[in-house]
């Protein structure tokens, strides 16, 4: 097949003039055309009177070999590269051992498939429950303000990006392809077919139930096992002729789980699993990562702002946005996470503490728009000696987390200002013209007590700059909710080129919670990385060499 590039058509148009539109590229007549299909799918919205769909096409025609040449010189046509996902080994019939993977988010749920799928039967370990139970935990904290530490936003099956918008796109390099087996398996699990051309494709929590519900019943006919409500408190390392190695985990009620191959799937908020692995002497090292707030403002302005006349119009949606600010004082602040048509929700994971995050349906229709607004912090930044304590970026996201909840009035509401009083440097007393979508509920008050005073001066310079992008977006009744401080790991579990930790043979860091992705699809295709390197070390029988570590693969801020 060919692959045509740029293709542009208006918002409006019909498959018959997507087909003239091919025609005419190619220079073909109608009955050379065999058949089409959409690859990608975006829009062009710099110009606000004149917005255009962009498609990217696979083609199949008549004689394509001599068309292609006598198309020799256009960038635009060339043939369709081969995209499908190939696996790396198939498990011998004489395997001994089972792998283990502790988290069932994405990476873990991902790499879980990718073993069942070459036999190797997985074993994956959830501290919480299962993800339709943990729905209920999750709404018993936004309605009643009544948290279950171990089944929440951060943990249960399907990890946090099941209370996401579940935007499924990345920035990440991915030459195996592994991007498009994620999307496949998303598909095959019951996510639209959409995701796999539309430039930013997201699903939504409700949809993102069912899929996780799917998948699991996939890995498991597959011979895979998920066990639930199995917290891994503690490893088995071993020191040997040929350096450290895991033999096992061992769980909450005494439970010890034999496996010389152990991927560690854990997500960015398993702090208890973090402290365990470092005073096992798990090389670990500080990471920098994002803080901030949370802004509201109706999506109908964020529409206009950013489409004009064609606010609206169903090939859009509900417009987003991605704003960037240099700050005078060395800091950088950026929208993060924007949730079109959503809410803002309470995603602590630990008693006593207030953290906001944001989602949205897969219809995207709450009446307010939401972001993230985060300043980038750096292992500087963070309390203590970080080369004694590399886990000292909990101890700092922990901080700012009780103050919100001290300034929230210690029962989970969070604590939210109006942008104009948080201009101004003055404490809201009550809501404006914007709703907060918070549940609980918020406490209306001065945010500046909840973040460092270095943050809170960057995002008070960027939104006024931020107006000037999207006219009123700091308009005096926009909400800011705070606060935002799980954008991403503030550790990295470091490893080796094969994916090993690089001084503890067998464990496998894999994810966002290891440092090594940002959001769903990141974490999923890492999660299929690392299966493969198990896979082809348990097919080897022999463990491999450590080498030097590699640049981490992150997209640093946390892509839901």
């Amino acid at each position: 097949m060919l692959r045509l590039t740029e293709v542009k058509l208006p918002l409006d148009h019909s498959e018959a003039d997507l087909v003239a539109a091919i025609l005419k590229k190619l220079g073909i007549p109608a009955e050379r055309l065999l058949r089409f299909a959409i690859h990608r799918r975006g829009y062009d919205a710099r110009k606000r009177s004149a917005i255009f769909l962009i498609y990217s096409l696979d083609v199949a025609v008549e004689d394509e070999a001599g068309l292609l040449k006598g198309l020799r010189g256009d960038p635009r046509v060339s043939l369709t590269p081969d995209s499908a996902y190939r696996f790396v080994a198939q498990a011998p019939a004489n395997l001994k051992s089972r792998p283990l993977i502790i988290g069932s988010g994405p990476c873990g749920l991902l790499a879980g498939l990718v073993l069942a799928q070459m036999g190797f039967r997985p074993i994956i370990l959830e501290r919480g429950k299962v993800v339709r139970e943990r729905t209920q935990d999750t709404w018993g904290l936004w309605r009643r303000g009544e948290l279950n530490p171990e089944s929440n936003v951060q943990f249960g099956e399907g990890g946090a990006g099941t209370f996401s918008d579940g935007k499924l796109y990345s920035q990440i390099k991915d030459p195996q392809h592994h991007g498009r087996k994620v999307l496949e398996e998303f598909v095959k699990a019951g996510a639209p077919e959409e995701i796999l051309y539309v430039s930013k494709p997201h699903i939504g929590t409700f949809r993102l139930v069912t899929m996780v519900e799917h998948m699991r019943a996939n890995i498991e006919s597959l011979g895979g096992e998920i066990r639930f409500q199995c917290r891994v408190v503690d490893v088995d390392i071993e020191d040997g002729t040929e350096g450290r190695q895991i033999h096992a985990v061992i769980l909450a009620d005494g439970e010890r789980i034999a496996s010389d191959h152990v991927i560690l799937a854990v997500g960015h908020s398993a702090r208890d699993t973090f402290k365990m692995l470092f005073d096992h002497g798990v090389s670990i090292e500080p990471k920098a990562f994002s803080v901030g707030l949370r802004i509201e403002h109706p999506q109908a302005l964020i529409d206009a702002c950013r489409f004009g006349k064609f606010a609206g119009n169903p090939s859009l949606g509900a417009a987003d946005y991605k704003l960037v600010y240099h700050a005078g004082n060395g800091r950088t602040a950026y929208s993060f996470c924007m949730c079109p048509g959503g809410t803002v929700v309470a995603a602590t994971s630990e008693a006593g503490r207030v953290v906001t995050n944001g989602m949205s349906q897969y219809s995207r229709n709450e009446r307010n728009a939401n972001a993230a607004i985060v300043v980038g912090v750096n292992p500087e930044d963070f309390p203590g000696n970080i080369k004694a304590n590399p886990l000292a970026g909990m101890d700092f996201q922990r901080q700012w987390e009780e103050a919100a909840f001290v300034a929230g009035g210690g029962d989970y509401r969070a604590p939210a200002q109006k942008v104009g009083d948080f201009l101004a440097g003055r404490p809201s007393t009550g809501q404006g013209t914007v709703i907060p979508s918070y549940t609980p509920g918020v406490r209306w008050t001065d945010l500046s007590r909840c973040l460092p005073d270095y943050a809170i001066a960057t995002i008070r310079e960027a939104l006024p700059a931020f107006d000037k992008q999207i006219h009123g977006f700091a308009m005096d009744d926009a909400v800011l909710t705070g606060v935002e401080t799980r954008t991403s790991s503030p550790i990295r579990l470091t490893r080796d080129a094969n994916c090993q930790s690089l001084n503890t043979r067998g464990l496998y860091p894999a994810g966002e919670g290891a440092g090594y992705a940002g959001g769903i699809l990141s974490a999923a295709v890492d999660g299929i990385k690392v299966a493969e390197a198990v896979a082809l070390s348990m097919v080897a029988g022999t463990r491999f060499q450590q080498g030097a570590p590699r640049e981490p693969r992150t997209a640093g801020a946390k892509m839901k």
